[in-house]
């Protein structure tokens, strides 16, 4: 992913390079050419994704000038990049940051054993009766509420198995096991967030301005750069409200959407939550030379 980007834009291809003296290795090459399966390792998917992303807006600052955005938002890991498109943090800080999330979230993940599944076709309460009853004791939540119909709940291995063979009986569409590491936004990565803490009491943040930055873990607006900080370790073991934070730019006016970075996963849920508003979706060159 990236590769086109790279190939037909300088400051995308120097947006690369820079991230490879950052991050310490050949980041580059492993988003351009894989293997599919390194690229999907937490520790590589994260900085990838993230570099990516800020590629892609590198692009879009050049060919669109005129468009700047009233509010920044970014599910889970992608909130480093709202930040980053608001200018509340610098390219090499968030990226250094974002590495280390990835690290530390792995670590978490491989000193414990916890999984997520995508439950289909079930409200909050239903979701929540249905972790109750599959959690015998173990940790089991609902963590993303991504959309109507979809949430991701997370926890124990054991326990998201259970709840992946209960679905069915309350009335749950399908329950789709993630490809994840671990137990994400759950207590389960309580010493990643210390890591994480810990590194971010040392990065420079900006004070919010314009655009505004909405929070995963609550909907608000970030006031400052100490919410910012404590927003960005909460997420990690708190969970992700993306449907309400839609809603609410909705609900305030927002009536023009641009997902940019790898994938249409953002694009997807804004259609079952809203489906007459307008998302534009960025995700390579062409999309880009398309607008």
């Amino acid at each position: 992913m990236g590769k086109d980007l790279a190939e037909q834009s300088p400051a995308a291809a120097a947006l690369f390079d820079k991230a490879n003296a950052i991050v310490g290795y050949d980041l580059k090459s492993v988003c351009f050419d894989g293997p599919q399966e390194k690229l999907n390792a937490t520790t590589v998917s994260q900085p990838a994704i993230f570099v990516v992303t800020a590629a892609i807006m590198e692009v879009f600052k050049q060919t669109q000038p005129e468009l700047k955005p009233d509010v920044t938002a970014g599910l889970s890991m992608g909130e480093y990049s709202a930040l980053y498109a608001a200018g509340l943090m610098r390219f090499d800080d968030a990226l250094m940051l974002v590495q280390k999330r990835g690290q530390a979230m792995q670590a978490a993940a491989d000193a414990s054993d916890g999984a997520m599944v995508s439950i289909l076709g079930l409200d909050e309460q239903k979701v929540r009766a249905l972790c109750d009853e599959a959690a015998q004791g173990d940790v089991l939540a609902p963590v993303n509420f991504n959309c109507p119909g979809q949430i991701v709940i997370s926890g124990a291995s054991a326990a998201c198995k259970r709840a992946e063979q209960l679905a069915e009986q309350y009335g749950a569409i399908k329950a789709v096991p993630l490809a994840v590491a671990g137990a994400f936004h759950t207590s389960m990565m309580a010493p990643a967030a210390r890591e994480l803490q810990q590194a971010l009491a040392a990065c420079p943040i900006q004070p919010p301005a314009t655009p505004k930055v909405i929070a995963n873990i609550s909907a608000d607006y970030y006031t400052d750069a100490e919410a910012i900080r404590q927003g960005l370790v909460r997420q990690l073991v708190e969970p992700i409200l993306w449907q309400t934070c839609m809603e609410r730019l909705l609900a305030e006016g927002v009536e023009k959407f641009y997902e940019i970075g790898p994938g249409r996963v953002l694009t997807g849920l804004m259609k079952r939550v809203s489906r007459r508003t307008k998302v534009v979706n960025l995700s390579s060159w062409q999309a880009l030379q398309d607008m």
